[in-house]
Formats: C-alpha cells, sequence, structure tokens
C-alpha cells in the first residue's frame, strides 16, 4: 500500500524559527528526518513555488519572478500522484496563475481545490476568502492559518478510505502587504516580542525589531496547527501510513539586506526549514549536507514508489536519509536571484559564493552572458554573514575555486555557460571577521539555531 503525501508549506519562515517554539515541528524533525541546511532555489514567492511543484528550476519553468504563470504543460506533483490513483487536493495560497480566481487550467492538476492565488489579497488574519472548485468564494472562520488547518483535517477525513496527496499552503509568517505587519493571534504578539533577535538582524538592525513579536507569533499558531493535523492522522489511523513534509517557500531578513524581505543571497532569504516524518523518513536523523528544496519533489515520488521524471532537476535525497555519509551527493546548492538583482550563487557546508549581473534587468532579465563575484562568506567563522570576503587577497583562491563550480552548475541548470568576472580588489583587513560578542550573542543554539525558550 503506498503511503499518503501531506505538504506543510510556509511563507517566509526563516530556518532558525525551529526549536521550543515549535515543539511539534521539532518533535516532527527528531523523531522523523530532518535536512539541516535546506536552502531555496530562488528566495522569493513564485519562483520557489514553481520549482517546489515541478522539481524544476524557476529559469527552467519561466517563473524566474513574480507575476509569471506556471506553464499548463509543466507536470506537477499532483499530476504524478494523480496518475498513480491518489486524490489530490491543494488548499490555501498558490501564487502561480494570473486572475483570481484561479481557472481550472491553472491549478498544476489539482483535482480537490480551495485556494486563492493571492491570499494576501483576498483574505487578513480573522477573515480568510478561498476559492472552490467551481470558483465560488468561500469564507473559512477562525485564525487564517487555523481555517486552513481545519480544511486540511476535513480533507484528510474526506479521503480517508483511499491514496490521497495534499499541499497546505499557509501565507502565515508572510506580512500583511497592505499593512506591513505581522498579524498574530491576540496575545501572541505580546507574549513574543521582545524575547528573541537572530544575530544578524541584532546587528544590521531593519525592522526586525518591531515586527518579531508578530512574526514568531504566527510561527507559533503555525506550530499548534501542525500538532492538529497530526492529532487528526492519529485519530483516524493514518498517521503511520503518511509522509509529512514540512517546509517554506523563503526566508526573511526584515529589510537588512535591502530594501524588502527577501531576493537576497543570504541564509536570512535561502535557508528554511525542513523535516519529514512517516513512511522511510521515521528514524532518519539528520541529513546535515546542503540539499535544496528542489529535491523535495523526486524526494516524495521516489519515497510513494513512484518514478522520479528524468525532466526533474532535483535529486532525490533519499540515499542521504538511508546513509548520511556515504550516498554521493553534490557538496554545493545551486540557487538563483530575481526581482532584486539577477544573481547566482552556490553553497557548500562552508561558504557562500554569490556573482551578480551588473548590467541586467532584474525585472525583465532571466538570465545574463557575464557576472561579477559580489559575496564570499566563511560560514564557519561567519554563519550570519556579517563580513564578506569578497575581493581580499586572502580568499582569491578559494573564490577561484567557488567561481568554477558556480558555472559549472549555471551549465547544468541552465545550458549556458557564462562569464563571471572576479570581484574588484578591496584592501585593509586581509581577513575581516566579525566581533565575536555580535555573532556569538544570543542564547544557546538550538537544532536549527537560536531561539527562544519559552514555558507556552
Amino acid at each position: 500500500m503506498r503511503p499518503n503525501v501531506i505538504v506543510v508549506f510556509t511563507d517566509q519562515q526563516r530556518w532558525d524559527t525551529v526549536g521550543p517554539l515549535t515543539p511539534n515541528l521539532d518533535r516532527m524533525a527528531r523523531h522523523g528526518t530532518q535536512a539541516t541546511v535546506a536552502l531555496t532555489p530562488q528566495p522569493v514567492c513564485a519562483p520557489a513555488r514553481a520549482a517546489l511543484q515541478t522539481g524544476r528550476y524557476p529559469t527552467t519553468t519561466g517563473v524566474y519572478r513574480n507575476g509569471r504563470v506556471l506553464p499548463p504543460e509543466e507536470r506537477t506533483l499532483a499530476h504524478h500522484f494523480g496518475a498513480a490513483g491518489y486524490a489530490t487536493g491543494y488548499i490555501g495560497k498558490w501564487h502561480l496563475a494570473d486572475t483570481e480566481p484561479v481557472p481550472e487550467e491553472r491549478r498544476g492538476g489539482y483535482r480537490s481545490w480551495l485556494a486563492a492565488n493571492a491570499l494576501e489579497h483576498t483574505s487578513d488574519a480573522y477573515r480568510t476568502i478561498v476559492y472552490d472548485e467551481a470558483n465560488e468564494p468561500v469564507l473559512l472562520p477562525g485564525y487564517r492559518s487555523d481555517a486552513l488547518v481545519d480544511a486540511a483535517v476535513r480533507f484528510v477525513a474526506d479521503h480517508a478510505g483511499e491514496p490521497f496527496y495534499l499541499f497546505l499552503s499557509f501565507l502565515e509568517p508572510h506580512h500583511q502587504n497592505e499593512v506591513d505587519d505581522y498579524p498574530a493571534p491576540d496575545g501572541y504578539e505580546q507574549r513574543y516580542q521582545g524575547t528573541w533577535m537572530p544575530p544578524d538582524l541584532a546587528a544590521l538592525g531593519g525592522t526586525a525589531h518591531q515586527h518579531m513579536g508578530g512574526y514568531l507569533g504566527q510561527v507559533k499558531r503555525l506550530d499548534e496547527g501542525l500538532g492538529r493535523l497530526l492529532d487528526a492522522l492519529r485519530s483516524m489511523d493514518l498517521l503511520d501510513d503518511t509522509i509529512v513534509a514540512y517546509t517554506s517557500d523563503h526566508g526573511n531578513h526584515f529589510k537588512t539586506r535591502n530594501g524588502e524581505y527577501k531576493r537576497s543571497c543570504h541564509d536570512a532569504s535561502l535557508r528554511v526549514p525542513l523535516a519529514l516524518r512517516g513512511p522511510g523518513f521515521d528514524g532518519g536523523g539528520a541529513i546535515s549536507r546542503p540539499v535544496s528544496t528542489l529535491d523535495l519533489p523526486p524526494t516524495l515520488l521516489e519515497a510513494a514508489g513512484l518514478p522520479v521524471p528524468a525532466e526533474m532537476q532535483g535529486r532525490s535525497f533519499l540515499p542521504l536519509v538511508r546513509d548520511p555519509r556515504g550516498a554521493p551527493w553534490p557538496e554545493e546548492v545551486f540557487f538563483q536571484v530575481s526581482e532584486s538583482e539577477v544573481g547566482r550563487g552556490i553553497r557548500t557546508s562552508r561558504w557562500k559564493y554569490y556573482a551578480v549581473a551588473e548590467d541586467a534587468h532584474p525585472w525583465d532579465d532571466p538570465a545574463a552572458p557575464a557576472y561579477r563575484e559580489q559575496a564570499l562568506y566563511d560560514l564557519d567563522h561567519d554563519p550570519y554573514e556579517l563580513v564578506n570576503l569578497a575581493g581580499y587577497g586572502s580568499h582569491a583562491g578559494v573564490a577561484a575555486g567557488l567561481r568554477d563550480r558556480l558555472v559549472r552548475r549555471i551549465l547544468e541548470a541552465e545550458g549556458t555557460t557564462p562569464v563571471i568576472e572576479p570581484a574588484r580588489a578591496r584592501a585593509g583587513r586581509e581577513q575581516a571577521m566579525p566581533d565575536p560578542e555580535v555573532r556569538l550573542n544570543g542564547p544557546e543554539p538550538v537544532r536549527y539555531g537560536h531561539q527562544p525558550r519559552t514555558t507556552s
């Protein structure tokens, strides 16, 4: 019997928000499998979502920025699971179409539908409006993430007698666009305001001082919803037969790296939580080698016993679950950046290397023939990326090796071989490192990073 599959997908959740604040997700990660270094292939909404639906890079699907539509010929997880006899369902935010409500031909093959293309524009924290299969508006009661969890439980109950695949897509912990605020449930913002600040945000400023309480309050409520969903599966005797994967589209740097919340080369934008439980993943432990969320679609298909299509550019990380040290795996994760700039980069366990096309238009150009090295971070000694080593002679050799690897990954992903110019030389401290008091400030690290310890 093939397992059921549920993907729990949040929006704009940093990698270091998992721990004591999120006991349900932390327990799922500890008893299942967690990827401790998971990166999005593109740190902005629609490209990351297209990649997670198809297992293909944003420039391959054509959804390299927001506002681009997932082409109807692209095959999604819904198509693959549906062809294998699964009931398929989508609940929540879609953001891969160009109209609201989303017509059937733009829904990526999902049969059951209770969603909005831009949930942030059809709803607010306590007024959740989505559309059903007939494109009729549906008002879901309760706080927004709770309302979507309730809908997911109903889907599971309705399809408990057949194999099902459900994609549950939240808006939280994304901001409410029109007011630039992070509306948590009543009382939750007050509970977490001033309790914890990630070291990069503490050092660089931005808007986190005014938003972190609401942001963490949203994360807390998401975790409570995850717990309710797992409880519902247990009550229907489905928990041991269901793969549950939890991840996000991208992170949040709170306007510290540019004028908004993502679209940068830094782990604050790129790195996301990724944990799985259920058949094939229980007792798998931690995957410490970097993986991409692009790898999640082939992983889920293989775990369900389905063939992985050759056109998928991600690769299943099930071999890493079975043999974390011995399985063959790339040393780096490749990523693309759009909208703020046209950028390409790689991240290894130790290094972050990034180049930008200086003459490319960040909105109109999906790629470029030439880039210039812009960033190099030594993550062993500067994990919050506070000191850029690009252009220092002391790291020229490291940069050259990473430059060659980036060119190879661009060729593999995009089919072109661009020129990457070295960074312009910089004088001064050759091996500048962050002040240890700034870099290490904060509570004791937990599984995914620093986290406030609360009793709530």
